[in-house]
């Protein structure tokens, strides 16, 4: 895929963050698009914008972990549009908090978003963008998803299952020779609500932690987040690593090897705002304060 104009893309989490932003790119490079979140305020709020641009635009409030509303959406973008060329799966949700004091339910939760709703999505639209014939998977994981990092166990395990899943996807598709290009991507820290957004276990001063990310380590906007993955796609890249502090930690990870960690531990204890806080939260628009879904990063 050489040129975006003219295809049809599907972003999920589209109603602020990365999503917003690969939304209003995509609209003014030609495509049509089809996009979803479960927060319909902010969605409304990307589709009036997609609207100005002058883009065809298919919406719909969607639950990414709502497997039947999945599939009855791939279908119903496929039967509005015809065909189905590229899709963003984006929305996903973050949440802190050390192993011993979440419980199953919130790391099943995380789970439950940021790796089965990627799964979801990509299963729901594999088949039509297949029989595109120019097909392309976008899942997006996370730096937290090339390292780890204290308090974030749930968001790390989904997300390093979401790069997991889309390289082995990228694989398949090349084994069965299937025109569909596969790229999983690794946002670093971005300028989103995700931290104000972010849920995690009592005990944690999530608005000091909020105004910690907002301030030291939220370095990248979205906009140039979303340049970055459709210079990706674009170029057909089977992995971005978005951001310069994603890019120097990811080299940094492959030279020290398992080493980082302790280093890790080191500057969360120097720098995180309070004691209980051990990690920043993640690095996409998230969750509301109850855990739901709204964006990605």
């Amino acid at each position: 895929m050489t040129d975006i104009k003219g295809k049809v893309a599907v972003v999920t989490g589209a109603g602020s963050g990365i999503g917003r932003a690969l939304a209003y790119d995509l609209a003014r490079r030609g495509a049509k698009l089809a996009v979803s979140d479960v927060d319909a305020t902010g969605l409304a709020q990307t589709v009036k914008q997609i609207r100005v641009i002058g883009a065809p635009v298919h919406h719909a409030r969607l639950d990414v972990t709502d497997r039947a509303a999945v599939l009855s959406y791939a279908d119903e973008v496929a039967s509005e549009f015809g065909v189905v060329n590229i899709i963003m799966n984006n929305a996903g949700i973050a949440f802190t908090g050390d192993i011993e004091q979440m419980s199953f339910e919130q790391i099943e939760r995380v789970m439950d978003v940021d790796f089965w709703g990627v799964v979801n999505g990509t299963k729901a639209f594999l088949p039509h963008l297949i029989a595109s014939g120019d097909g392309h998977v976008v899942n997006i994981s996370s730096l937290f998803g090339l390292l780890s990092v204290p308090g974030q166990s749930a968001y790390n395990a989904a997300k390093f299952a979401v790069r997991g899943f889309t390289e082995a996807l990228r694989q398949e598709m090349l084994v069965n020779g299937h025109n569909v290009h596969v790229t999983c991507v690794h946002p670093g820290g971005i300028k989103t609500a995700i931290a104000r957004n972010a849920g995690a276990v009592d005990g944690h001063d999530v608005a000091a932690l909020a105004a910690f990310f907002d301030a030291k380590l939220a370095k990248t906007s979205p906009e140039a987040a979303a340049k970055s993955i459709l210079r990706a796609v674009i170029g057909n890249r089977p992995r971005a690593v978005v951001g310069l502090d994603a890019k120097i930690l990811d080299i940094a990870v492959r030279v020290l090897g398992p080493a980082y960690q302790r280093l890790l531990v080191m500057g969360a204890g120097r720098l995180m705002p309070s004691a209980a806080a051990h990690a920043a939260v993640a690095d996409e628009p998230k969750t509301t304060g109850n855990g739901r879904a709204r964006a990605s990063a």
